[in-house]
């Protein structure tokens, strides 16, 4: 069983960065692919962002690449989201999931894990 909780979330203005984190619980953090995803009001989740087990491997929705990176300190069994550039439309509740796996893992449904959420805002 993993428990994540993400912080980190506020509201910033357009063209401003906002750092996310997702603590993870368990031992076994460092065998588990993490991803974010989002969803903003009225509309589905979203796939953001995903790290292997490692961080060798990641991959990013087109809406936020160059903008956003993920990160991970398995040490520390926390996996960060640095938003950079942040545009109104990225205003969302922000998740972190968790999955056990050696490879990157895209698709929603296949996370064991979730967070709670934070809200991002982003104000024009």
């Amino acid at each position: 069983q993993v428990q994540l909780v993400e912080s980190g979330g506020g509201l910033v203005q357009a063209g401003g960065s906002l750092r996310l984190s997702c603590a993870a619980s368990g031992r076994t953090f460092r065998r588990y692919a993490m991803g974010w995803f989002r969803q903003a009001p009225g509309k589905e989740r979203e796939f953001v962002t995903a790290i292997s087990w490692n961080g060798g491997s990641t991959y990013y929705a087109d809406s936020v690449k160059g903008r956003f990176t993920i990160s991970r300190d398995n040490a520390k069994s926390t996996v960060y989201l640095q938003m950079n550039s942040l545009k109104p439309e990225d205003t969302a509740i922000y998740y972190c999931a968790a999955r056990p796996s050696l490879r990157v893992v895209v698709v929603g449904d296949e996370y064991n894990y979730w967070g709670q959420g934070t809200q991002v805002t982003v104000s024009s």
